[in-house]
């Protein structure tokens, strides 16, 4: 019987074999809605769609283009995912987060997401980017954790540890950076939550109440198997929009909203992770 560890193994080869010009990397990215231009800072890019690797769970939502782009940014090899899936594409969370896997099997130690988010802080502003500190996955909460079933041994333990998930070292390294650009880098708690409707003006009202700073759909899933996994993991969310948490009746939210100011904010996310790569590539 094929285990998802096989398959895992079987796509990071055929990864490796179409990457093998390239020098091997250690460190992915993956790339949000309205953000996949992060990929297009990548030098000396080889670029391919990821049905071509066997098991790869292909993307549906506008704004993800489902590709793999390699090259070095900021002088550091590195793999970028332009795009993910998502559970509420009706994948299991475990395919949602079998990227992850193919990833681990790849080499990488050191994993930096991304994500749109609306931002629950209504003194914030759409375009601001958010350093996560922590995550409130509430899917997993209640049942759809991507290491429920069997534990195999060989990929994590049975119980990992969540604690500073969003690797304290990175974050200090990323506020630092931020600062040295003269950027306002927020900080706060993601919170996940299914979609992939938007959330009701009383759902905001309690995302904000429990503790959380931005919610999107993603990221959490990842987050988890990554540390699973023992992959070192960074995470920003780019807030595309405010969160109306006492709507008037013409104010409604849209998907078109949160790619637009994806494409606006961009470059100063690229100048970010510009300068958190080129600290890492000093180290």
């Amino acid at each position: 019987m094929t285990t998802m560890r096989d398959q895992a193994r079987a796509a990071a080869e055929a990864m490796r074999a179409i990457l093998s010009d390239l020098p091997p990397a250690r460190t992915a990215l993956i790339t949000g809605s309205g953000l996949g231009a992060l990929a297009d800072s990548v030098e000396g890019a080889l670029r391919f769609p990821t049905r071509e690797l066997p098991h790869w769970p292909v993307s549906t939502v506008e704004g993800h283009a489902g590709q793999i782009v390699s090259g070095t940014l900021a002088g550091l090899p590195i793999v970028v995912m332009q795009g993910r899936v998502h559970f509420y594409e009706g994948y299991t969370i475990q395919a949602v987060t079998f990227p992850i896997r193919v990833l681990q099997a790849y080499g990488i130690e050191r994993l930096i997401v991304t994500n749109a988010a609306g931002g629950l802080e209504t003194s914030w502003q759409a375009g601001d980017i958010m350093l996560i500190s922590d995550h409130i996955n509430l899917p997993g909460m209640t049942g759809n954790n991507p290491l429920m079933g069997p534990n195999d041994d060989r990929l994590g333990t049975r119980f990992p540890p969540m604690e500073n998930a969003y690797n304290p070292r990175l974050r200090a390294l990323t506020r630092q950076v931020a600062a040295a650009q003269g950027l306002t880098l927020r900080e706060g708690v993601y919170v996940m939550v299914s979609g992939p409707s938007f959330e009701t003006a009383a759902e905001l009202r309690f995302l904000k109440a429990i503790g959380g700073q931005a919610v999107g759909m993603s990221t959490a899933p990842e987050v988890v198997v990554a540390r699973h996994a023992g992959i070192e993991v960074l995470g920003l969310s780019l807030i595309t929009n405010i969160a109306r948490l006492n709507p008037a009746p013409d104010e409604l939210t849209s998907h078109e909203e949160v790619l637009e100011t994806g494409t606006h904010a961009a470059p100063r996310m690229v100048s970010l992770l510009q300068g958190v790569l080129s600290a890492l590539g000093s180290d």
